[in-house]
């Protein structure tokens, strides 16, 4: 079993990762990004996420492009990974190829991507795009998968799909990976594990419980058994780290009790569009809180607050689970960000290795 690898949301979108009126001290600028790129890389991070969007409906007026940034970030790290989120739909995916092997040149071989199938209906029309039913858009973004791999791994590609047409078309240069250049995917549905199963190098998983963490895992890997193929996993995670576990859960209740009600039901409506529309009814956001929507991708549920030992201790417990990433986002990105990347990843590396002496961990 594999060392447990950290990714952070980078906030390359207005309002960072909390829906709330309580003052944080988070940017989305480029300048900002590029601190807190460097922090992260000098704490020990792995990965930046970096965000697709294009409309608001939470706070997030302002947006950065993830790839466009992604190229910039390269530029002034060395070492971070860098996984651009993308829309299939939105971006064809021959040309979405050709950037993500750019920015795998520029960064020398640290480029991934993050297929994210969509739910915000509102994305697609404004943009003149056709709005497809919950589980072709995971038929759609599997396709998108497939071209990226073989744009990738062959001189020339020829592809008949239902929503793409690729005629033998070239391809150089390659990525510096090739055609093992990560694919992250995320979705709680049937149709997010299927494609999970059959394409993605990495599931990501909203934050739950460690009971919801294991299902998904149990369900994904089995299903990607079945394909003769095996899938990581990343799980998600607001973290609050504090000198007392008092003041960690005392800084949860603050941003909670200051949240914009308003922009939390906003959001609320729109991802209707996601998991509740599914088939099977149950997927990403359909049994969510309006505490859990307050961290708009369920993090508060991870349980990654308090000190920074009770929230190594809770890592340690994910990985049991089989997390391969744990993915976290903060409040004061100044701050925070530097401060788990110092006090709770070197906490979870001595708690692996010990473990792994004692035999509890492959």
């Amino acid at each position: 079993m594999t060392n447990l690898k950290f990714a952070y949301w980078v906030p390359n979108v207005s309002g960072g990762l909390v829906v709330s009126k309580l003052p944080q001290h988070t940017d989305w600028s480029f300048d900002a990004n590029k601190r807190y790129v460097q922090i992260a890389e000098d704490a020990g991070y792995d990965y930046a996420l970096l965000q697709t969007r294009f409309f608001a409906r939470y706070g997030a007026e302002n947006q950065l492009e993830a790839i466009t940034l992604g190229s910039a970030l390269a530029a002034v790290t060395k070492k971070i990974n860098l996984i651009a989120a993308v829309h299939p739909g939105l971006w064809h995916p021959a040309v979405y190829a050709k950037m993500l092997a750019t920015l795998d040149q520029i960064s020398n071989g640290r480029a991934a991507v993050n297929i994210v199938s969509g739910w915000f209906k509102q994305e697609f029309i404004g943009y003149g795009e056709h709005w497809l039913d919950h589980d072709e858009r995971y038929r759609r973004s599997e396709e998108f998968a497939r071209v990226l791999r073989e744009l990738w791994t062959k001189e020339t590609t020829t592809f008949k799909g239902d929503f793409y047409r690729i005629n033998e078309a070239p391809f150089k240069p390659k990525p510096v990976q090739g055609g093992d250049l990560p694919i992250f995917q995320g979705g709680n549905s049937q149709a997010a594990k299927e494609m999970a199963a059959r394409v993605s190098d990495v599931y990501f998983m909203n934050g739950n419980t460690l009971e919801g963490f294991k299902k998904q895992i149990d369900e994904v890997r089995a299903l990607a058994v079945k394909e003769g193929r095996t899938v990581k996993f990343a799980a998600n995670g607001f973290a609050i780290v504090r000198d007392t576990e008092e003041e960690a859960v005392d800084l949860l209740r603050q941003i909670v009790s200051h949240a914009d009600k308003e922009a939390v039901e906003g959001f609320r409506e729109a991802v209707k569009d996601a998991g509740q529309a599914s088939k099977e009814k149950d997927g990403m956001w359909a049994n969510s809180t309006f505490e859990d929507l307050v961290q708009y991708n369920d993090g508060f549920k991870t349980g990654l607050i308090g000190t920074a030992e009770q929230v190594a201790d809770r890592i340690i417990e994910l990985k049991k689970l089989g997390v391969d990433i744990v993915l976290t986002g903060h409040f004061h990105y100044e701050t925070d960000l530097e401060r788990f990347g110092k006090e709770v990843i070197p906490l979870v590396k001595e708690k692996e290795l010990a473990l792994k002496e004692s035999g509890v961990l492959a």
